[in-house]
């Protein structure tokens, strides 16, 4: 097994998220409305976080022939690993601090954490499968952030409006997609193999259960969510025209 000392990592990249939320809340965003502050500070770290991770997490799986959903995690794997927990340390740091009551956020953070810590430092291994799960995760994270940050603004800001509006019905495709038809596959894929015991004495029976719950608990919710989104855009566009009609 490849050693590595990862408090170093760990606290590296939680001080650059930290610094980058600072950043944003005291000086990107600034002027914005206390109430939004935060939410948008979250969003930059949040873009600090999605993309990155999208090609660090694709270029750790290629870079090992050997991966797989039992395969022993490489130094590079483990590495964002460590990054993508020090972003939702910070993140749910966040939530705690502005947004006690959020449960349901706090509670994902937490579960996200779980997973990733247990990948990392219960069962190194695994990687393959909880890196192509954050692919799948964060595929979309630009688009979200960007629309998430539109829509904070969009009651006092007209460019804003026109870019929540405009991104609105490409975003919610390209997450109706990826969480509801991708998503689901790949962890059907997942769970076949720790299932048909391939893992079997190298993943505990535990963590990889544990996985799958957690992952089909997260995907139903943002099928949830995005179907809620769906419905509202529907109705905002039909009234919209019944107005236009009038």
């Amino acid at each position: 097994m490849e050693t590595q000392n990862p408090i170093p990592s760990l606290l590296i990249f939680f001080s650059m998220f930290f610094i980058v939320y600072i950043i944003a809340y005291f000086i990107v965003f600034r002027t914005w409305s206390p109430k939004i502050r935060p939410e948008a500070s979250s969003c930059l770290i949040s873009l600090a976080h999605g993309t990155p991770a999208v090609f660090l997490s694709t270029y750790a799986i290629l870079a090992d022939p050997a991966t797989g959903f039992a395969s022993q995690n490489t130094r590079f794997q483990n590495t964002v690993l460590d990054y993508s927990v020090a972003y939702f340390l910070t993140d749910l740091l966040h939530y705690i601090v502005f947004f006690p009551s959020d449960v349901l956020f706090i509670g994902h953070h937490l579960a996200t954490l779980f997973v990733f810590l247990t990948c990392r430092y219960v069962a190194s291994r695994g990687a393959f499968a909880i890196l192509s799960l954050l692919i799948l995760a964060e595929v979309t994270s630009l688009c979200q952030n960007v629309w998430t940050l539109a829509n904070a603004r969009r009651r006092d800001l007209e460019f804003a409006a026109k870019v929540y509006d405009l991104l609105s019905p490409p975003f919610y495709v390209l997450y109706s997609i990826v969480r509801g038809l991708v998503g689901p596959y790949f962890v059907y894929r997942m769970g076949a193999f720790y299932i048909g015991g391939a893992a079997d004495g190298l993943i505990p029976r535990w963590v990889w259960v544990s996985w799958i719950v957690v992952v089909m608990s997260a995907i139903s919710v943002s099928i949830l969510w995005i179907s809620n989104l769906w419905v509202e855009l529907f109705r905002a566009r039909t009234g919209n025209l019944e107005k236009k009609t009038r």
